[in-house]
C-alpha cells in the first residue's frame, strides 16, 4: 500500500494522507476540489509532469514515461473532478489520446453537481488536423478562422467547431465560449505549447505539476512554450509518494475582462 505524505502551507509537520487505495481517491478528490461556486469565467487547471532537471518528456519523447503509479492515480482523480479537457492535437496524436470514457468512480460526485458522466475533450489546433479517433460527435474543436471550418464542422458537428482567435488560437477566447456552454472545470493537459499560450493569455488559475524523479538533461521540452512572460504562484499542496512530488500551485494571474 501506498503511503502518501501532505505537506500544507503554514503547517511544519508532515503527515500521512492515506495508506488504503480506496479513501486515496477520495482524499485526493478532496485535496484538488475546484473552487465553488466555479467562476463564471471558468476555473483553467493544468496538470504537467517534469524530471527533475525540467524535462516535459521522457526518453521516448512522450509525458506518459515520466508518469508513476502516483502521478496516474492523480490524472485520473483530475480528470474525474473537471467538465473538458483541454489539449493541443500534437499532444493528441503524439500520446494516443481518446475519447475520454465515464469513471465509475466519480458518477455521484460528478452527478451531485450537474456534471456530464464523462469530461468532453476540446483539441486545439490552429491547422484544423484533429485525430478522426477522438471526434465521436461530443469533443470539441477550437480553432482558428484560417481553418478549413466546413470540413471540421462536418467531421465534428456544425456546434462542436469553435473558432477562437483569426490566425492562431486565443485560449482566453476559447475558455470563455466553453465555460459559456457549461464547462467551467477545464483541465488542461498540454502540450508545453498550449500552456505556454494560456499563461501568455493569463488564463492560468492553477498548475498541477508531478516532478519525477528522474534526471534526464538532454534537449527536452520545458512544461511551458511560448512568449516570455512572468508570473508567480504559491502552493495550495505538496504530496510525496513513492520518490514522487506532486504540487498543486495557484497561479498569481489577472483574469482578463
Amino acid at each position: 500500500m501506498t503511503v502518501l505524505q501532505l505537506l500544507l502551507p503554514g503547517r511544519a509537520e508532515v503527515g500521512n494522507l492515506t495508506t488504503d487505495p480506496e479513501p486515496t481517491v477520495q482524499a485526493l478528490a478532496d485535496l484538488y476540489a475546484y473552487p465553488e461556486p466555479v467562476p463564471a469565467r471558468g476555473w483553467v487547471r493544468a496538470n504537467m509532469v517534469s524530471s527533475l532537471d525540467g524535462s516535459a518528456a521522457g526518453p521516448d519523447g512522450l509525458s506518459g514515461a515520466l508518469g508513476g503509479a502516483v502521478d496516474k492515480a492523480t490524472f485520473k482523480v483530475l480528470r474525474g473532478l473537471c467538465d473538458v479537457i483541454l489539449v493541443g492535437a500534437g499532444t493528441v496524436r503524439a500520446e494516443g489520446y481518446g475519447v475520454p470514457p465515464a469513471d465509475p468512480a466519480f458518477a455521484e460526485h460528478r452527478r451531485s453537481r450537474g456534471q456530464r458522466p464523462a469530461p468532453v475533450l476540446a483539441v486545439v489546433t490552429r491547422s484544423g488536423d484533429v485525430p478522426s479517433e477522438v471526434l465521436d460527435g461530443s469533443t470539441f474543436v477550437i480553432t482558428t478562422a484560417q481553418a478549413d471550418l466546413g470540413r471540421l464542422r462536418a467531421l465534428a458537428g456544425p456546434d462542436q467547431v469553435i473558432v477562437a482567435g483569426e490566425d492562431d488560437v486565443d485560449v482566453d477566447d476559447a475558455v470563455r465560449v466553453l465555460a459559456g456552454r457549461g464547462h467551467r472545470r477545464v483541465l488542461l493537459e498540454g502540450g508545453p505549447s498550449l500552456l505556454g499560450h494560456a499563461l501568455a493569455a493569463r488564463r492560468m488559475d492553477e498548475l498541477c505539476l508531478t516532478w519525477a524523479p528522474t534526471l534526464l538533461a538532454g534537449g527536452g521540452p520545458r512544461i511551458a512554450l511560448g512568449p516570455d512572460v512572468q508570473v508567480t504562484a504559491r502552493p495550495a499542496h505538496l504530496i510525496a509518494a513513492e520518490d514522487v512530488l506532486l504540487g498543486r500551485w495557484l497561479v498569481q494571474t489577472v483574469p482578463n475582462h
